[in-house]
Order: C-alpha cells, then sequence, then structure tokens
C-alpha cells in the first residue's frame, strides 16, 4: 500500500507599483506587482508551503528566510526545484497539486496553462499532474479591492 501525505500551502502578497507581476513563473503584464524579498511569487510560495508541510519538512520561512540577502529576487521556481529536491531526500515524490490563486484583477486565464506548465516542470511531474485555477472575491476583503493577491494549494505526496 501506497503511503501518501497531504499538505496545505497558503501565501500572500501586497500590490505594489514597480514591481512585476510573477505568479507560476509567468509574466503577468499589469500595472502592480507583487511586494516580497523573492520575487513574490505568491502562487509558487503557496504550492511550496502545501509540499513541505505535507512532508512534515516546516515551511518557506524556515528554509529561505526573507532576511537572507541570499533570497532577494529569487526565481521561486528555483526554489520549488529545491523543495522538491528535499522531497527526494526524504524518499518522497510529488503526486499532484491543486491551486488556486485569489486575485481581483488582471484577468488571469490565459495565463494558467503557462504556470501550470512552469510548476510542473519545477516539480518534474506531467502537467496533468498540476491544476490552477484563479478566482476573484467579488470585490471583498484585500484581494478584492486590490491591495494584494493570494494563493492557496493542496498536495498529495507519496512515499518512493
Amino acid at each position: 500500500m501506497n503511503d501518501f501525505r497531504i499538505g496545505h500551502g497558503y501565501d500572500v502578497h501586497r500590490l505594489t507599483e514597480g514591481r512585476r507581476l510573477i505568479l507560476g513563473g509567468v509574466w503577468v503584464p499589469w500595472e502592480q506587482g507583487l511586494l516580497g524579498h523573492s520575487d513574490a511569487d505568491v502562487l509558487t510560495h503557496a504550492v511550496m508551503d502545501a509540499l513541505l508541510g505535507a512532508a512534515g519538512l516546516g515551511d518557506i520561512g524556515k528554509h529561505f528566510p526573507d532576511t537572507d540577502p541570499a533570497y532577494a529576487g529569487a526565481d521561486s521556481l528555483k526554489l520549488l526545484e529545491h523543495v522538491v529536491k528535499l522531497l527526494g531526500d526524504n524518499g518522497l515524490a510529488v503526486s499532484n497539486v491543486d491551486a488556486t490563486i485569489l486575485a481581483q484583477r488582471p484577468k488571469l486565464a490565459s495565463h494558467i496553462p503557462g504556470m501550470r506548465d512552469n510548476l510542473a516542470r519545477a516539480m518534474g511531474i506531467e502537467s496533468s499532474q498540476v491544476n490552477v485555477k484563479a478566482t476573484t472575491e467579488e470585490g471583498l476583503g484585500f484581494t478584492g479591492s486590490g491591495e494584494g493577491m493570494a494563493a492557496h494549494a493542496v498536495a498529495l505526496i507519496e512515499k518512493m
């Protein structure tokens, strides 16, 4: 019998002027980007936390602290590759990931296939094992008012 584990990840970043908007490793043309120590890729950060949580390996703050200058402007997909290596070192593999981006604007539907492919490639799995969705919050809360974006992710991992 397979040993499956599930983890949940959540991340949030404030929108700000003068930054590129990167989601799932895709540059989304927009008037604002997400503020953060790395590239502030809220989607990839949620996926990493879901994987780390499923493996019982802490969170991204433990592995990539925002106080470490080595991670300033870091490409979150590269950090995701490192997380997947940690899983492998612990005898674990990614089975599938399901993620949701919460953002009032911009519309993200046309960018989702690229996000899905980038995440799958970074995790060394097929695109069919990754699902990415986007939703608004009908103008409610900080995401609905356009102050920031958030993402949730659920990951299923298994012992190799």
